[in-house]
């Protein structure tokens, strides 16, 4: 049995595992990701996956096979009860969902073998349900590039436009990054932080475009495209770093704010500033922890890697993991809970996806839009 892309179907779930596996998540969770399309595409049934692997991992790949007859991009009322049974499934098991991402993830890796129609519906359908559900998970890394794949395939034009632009700025700025990088940690190093890692980056198209729409500005107004992390091992070097830094180039006003003493709700927790720095650029600075960056960057299933700086066992990483997620499921279950659809949709677009704006077509289609953008910015 072929994909659409030519390769044979067995490596859509070794890919959706290998995903996983990079996230560090745990046996059984990667076990669920082999499996997640037998009951659907082979003869396989949930009795013969509980005889073999036992009932819970049957449990969640049945769960996942139900998942994937769901169409999140239809009419008003269908698209409520079909989110609510997304929802449902996500607060009975974590583990549902972060395979549910990988799989997506592969398959919008995968989108272009497809046609047209449905790679629309599909891209449509991760722009306004998957990548915001990946943040609210505090799975960055997860959900920008499922942003920008949906991006690339939704406004084709606008990607190349940017990409193309950005592609000339880095051109025009060669080395710019690097002798930014190499000065940070110069300076850092002289004042006591000889362990601090500095990496910065050009931000991607999408990033871009949800600026220029959100501030209404072009692309030749946007004045920091370049993002920098400082990460460091204890907290309290954290503020070290900001005040060196601080102390050395011209502070942005207006655009300082501390995760650290007040973690977000995914657990995000980095100290965000802007500076006029090094070659009088203004540059986006994230100060963290490496513990912090890798919650930042996998989120939930961070919570597999440590335990007082130490590895933690399966066990314990899965209960690690639904502490961390508790206030996120008991959110889930009061959504869950409603009955009209459009209530149980506005609820679920402020509970859920709380840095986005949502409209509706006159189709009745759910739009994810960027935060301080309007339905005009849509038409």
């Amino acid at each position: 049995q072929k994909r659409a892309s030519g390769d044979p179907y067995f490596s859509h779930p070794l890919e959706v595992a290998a995903i996983l596996t990079e996230m560090h998540l745990d046996e059984a969770t990667i076990a669920v990701a082999l499996l997640h399309d037998t009951i659907e595409d082979t003869d396989a049934t949930r009795k013969e996956i509980d005889q073999l692997f036992g009932a819970k991992i049957g449990q969640l790949v049945e769960g996942l096979t139900k998942l994937k007859r769901l169409d999140l991009v239809s009419k008003k009322a269908e698209q409520a009860e079909n989110l609510r049974k997304l929802l449902l499934a996500i607060a009975d098991d974590i583990r549902v969902l972060l395979v549910k991402l990988a799989d997506r993830l592969h398959n919008m890796r995968t989108l272009g073998h497809m046609r047209q129609d449905k790679r629309l519906r599909i891209a449509q359908e991760t722009m306004d349900i998957y990548a915001p559900l990946a943040g609210r998970m505090g799975m960055h890394d997860m959900r920008e590039e499922l942003e920008e794949l949906s991006f690339q395939n939704l406004n084709p034009e606008a990607y190349k436009t940017i990409l193309q632009r950005l592609s000339d700025l880095s051109e025009r700025n060669a080395g710019l990054i690097k002798n930014i990088e190499q000065e940070l940690t110069e300076l850092l190093s002289q004042h006591g932080l000889a362990n601090a890692t500095v990496k910065g980056r050009q931000k991607k198209p999408y990033s871009v475009f949800r600026k220029m729409q959100s501030k209404s500005l072009s692309f030749e107004q946007l004045s920091d495209v370049w993002g920098f992390r400082v990460m460091v091992d204890m907290v309290p070097e954290c503020y070290t770093a900001l005040g060196i830094i601080h102390t050395r180039w011209r502070v942005v006003p207006g655009r300082f704010k501390d995760y650290i003493s007040t973690p977000k709700q995914n657990d995000y927790q980095s100290i965000h500033t802007t500076i006029v720095g090094p070659a009088r650029q203004r540059i986006e600075l994230q100060i963290r922890t490496r513990r912090m960056h890798d919650i930042a960057e996998y989120g939930i299933a961070a919570h597999t890697l440590y335990k007082d700086g130490t590895n933690v066992s399966p066990g314990d990483a899965e209960a690690r993991q639904s502490s961390a997620y508790k206030g996120l499921r008991t959110t889930i279950e009061s959504l869950a809970e409603g009955d009209n659809p459009e209530e149980f949709l506005e609820h679920t677009k402020l509970e859920l996806f709380q840095d986005q704006v949502y409209c509706f077509t006159p189709k009745g289609k759910l739009i994810a839009l960027p935060r301080g953008a309007t339905p005009i910015d849509f038409a």
